[in-house]
């Protein structure tokens, strides 16, 4: 919880911070954050997409190889992002744990579709393609998360 008194923003461990600097700095870092999550989940989606046309065509598997290198590259500014929006703030860690394990995911995703393991590959992305709604769904946007007083995007248990 943050109060504001004058031109200093209080937070609750009693540090204060400018309030125009910090508040663009961690609204820039908040929406690349956001839009890293949305573009990982939109590439996911493509993902199985591309997965159901490999059903009716050999050539959509072209299409789905180099969706799957975006969508490994997706995860990996989603974790940029996370790193990003945590140190200006000096918000909680949180959001890099999750933007890793969905790097990880998508590691073990990528090599069991190398492998042709789809009795694993279809429910785990199925899997990371939930997870990652519900992080973009959990993360408000930037106006929202400052007029709230939230530092960081969280998944509340």
């Amino acid at each position: 919880m943050a109060t504001t008194t004058g031109t200093a923003t209080a937070t609750a461990t009693g540090t204060a911070t400018a309030t125009g600097a910090s508040t663009r700095t961690h609204r820039r870092s908040h929406t690349f954050l956001r839009a890293a999550v949305a573009l990982q989940t939109t590439t996911v989606f493509f993902q199985a997409v591309t997965a159901g046309l490999l059903l009716t065509s050999s050539s959509a598997g072209v299409v789905h190889g180099v969706g799957a290198r975006v969508m490994y590259g997706a995860s990996m500014l989603y974790v940029l992002a996370a790193v990003l929006a945590w140190r200006p703030g000096g918000g909680s860690p949180r959001p890099i744990l999750y933007a890793t394990g969905f790097l990880v995911l998508a590691s073990a995703q990528v090599v069991l579709g190398i492998a042709h393991v789809p009795s694993v590959h279809v429910p785990l992305g199925v899997l990371i393609f939930g997870l990652s709604v519900a992080v973009l769904v959990r993360t408000p946007p930037a106006r929202v998360a400052e007029r709230s007083g939230a530092r960081e995007p969280e998944l509340r248990s």
